[in-house]
């Protein structure tokens, strides 16, 4: 299965919440699952990290930016997407296009009201979770 993490879940799982953690821990750990990411999703994931309000160290920092090095895979986006309600996410709307990711796992609410998304399905960590009945 080929998912794709947001940001926010990212950085849910670096401060230490059980499900973003679980669930991205799952997705490392199972040879029937790839990261996707694009070189902007990576940037930002990197970027979002570094921000000092969310004091990580910089041993957690440097073990994230290793596990996002090693974990995920490099997908080329050919395709531009508008998403007027937060066009900064539009890059992972433009990925599960590209991709044909089977999941885009976010707490974002906005992306209820992204367009068709083909394959993809967005779900909560929680509910990627039950889907996989860990």
């Amino acid at each position: 299965m080929r998912i794709i993490i947001d940001t926010n879940i990212l950085i849910s799982a670096a401060l230490k919440a059980a499900k973003a953690k679980t669930a991205i821990a799952y997705i490392i750990s199972s040879i029937e699952y790839q990261w996707l990411v694009s070189s902007e999703i990576i940037d930002e994931y990197k970027n979002v990290l570094n921000r000092p309000k969310f004091r990580l160290s910089e041993t957690q920092k440097r073990a994230w930016f290793e596990t996002i090095d090693l974990a995920t895979t490099l997908v080329e986006v050919n395709v531009t997407v508008n998403f007027p309600r937060d066009q900064k996410d539009a890059k992972f709307l433009a990925l599960c296009l590209s991709s044909q990711a089977n999941y885009f796992i976010t707490g974002d609410k906005d992306f209820e009201e992204s367009i068709d998304l083909g394959l993809t399905q967005i779900i909560s960590a929680s509910k990627f979770l039950e889907s996989i009945q860990y």
